[in-house]
């Protein structure tokens, strides 16, 4: 496995519906946190989703409180997210919520310069923390990455994962399940579509353990470890053309 790259600097977009807000905070970091290069700012969730489209930044300063649609609205158009996320908002209150999202840190308004340049330092750490989740050799073989540098998992190990905001749990045979800081679609792109299957934005299951399959009140697979998952609607189609792929296979 090649040596990392140690990253140094990340990019970034601004969102906040006040102009005050953008320009003061755009300028705090320009100032203060020469690590930080601002791509651009967005006044509305649809102006961010097209900056994040067309420069595609390592991470997104977000304010909450915005007209029509707020911060949380904008998390909730990106199944698999691939920047982090510094939540600036005058209401401590929202707090957990940011939590439960995934975000990386929150800033309280007036932003306070040692605690940008804290959070800005913990970005970096995450950045340089995530090695890249792969096969080994192409073989049967998982690399993930781990607080101690990374774990190598079979592909048999693997019962299922599951999506949590920009982190991925992966629920495995024996031992404590890993959570890891990379998309489900990480995984999804990486894992052979053979074994695994994604049947629900939220997850990604090895087909040798599904124990049943139900439509009575819904879609569900029940695993071998007990879990009950479910499968989104649109995706039953595909789902029971891939198990009979499956069947027909042994």
């Amino acid at each position: 496995m090649s040596s990392q790259s140690v990253f140094t600097k990340l990019t970034a977009i601004i969102v906040d519906d006040e102009l005050h807000g953008r320009e003061n905070l755009k300028k705090i970091i320009e100032n203060y946190c020469h690590e930080i290069e601002i791509l651009g700012c967005a006044d509305s969730v649809v102006s961010a989703k097209e900056l994040v489209n067309v420069h595609k930044p390592d991470v997104v300063f977000l304010d909450i409180n915005m007209p029509v649609l707020d911060g949380f609205d904008f998390l909730d158009e990106y199944d698999d997210r691939n920047f982090m996320v510094v939540f600036v908002s005058a209401h401590e209150e929202f707090g957990i919520n940011a939590v439960k999202v995934g975000a990386e840190d929150y800033l309280l308004k007036p932003v306070n310069i040692k605690e940008l340049k804290q959070t800005v330092k913990k970005l970096l750490s995450i950045k340089n923390k995530k090695i890249k989740v792969g096969t080994v050799h192409e073989t049967d073989k998982l690399v993930l990455p781990a607080s101690h540098g990374f774990d190598v998992l079979v592909f048999d190990d693997i019962i299922r994962l599951e999506a949590d905001g920009c982190y991925t749990k992966v629920v495995i045979k024996v031992g404590k399940n890993k959570i890891v800081s990379h998309t489900l679609k990480d995984f999804e792109d990486t894992l052979p579509k053979e074994k695994f299957f994604r049947i629900h934005k939220s997850h990604l299951i090895n087909l040798k353990y599904i124990k049943e399959y139900s439509n009575l009140s819904g879609n569900f697979v029940t695993m071998t470890d007990g879990s009950k998952v479910e499968i989104s609607r649109r995706k039953v189609p595909e789902f029971i053309q891939k198990i009979k792929e499956v069947l027909n296979a042994v």
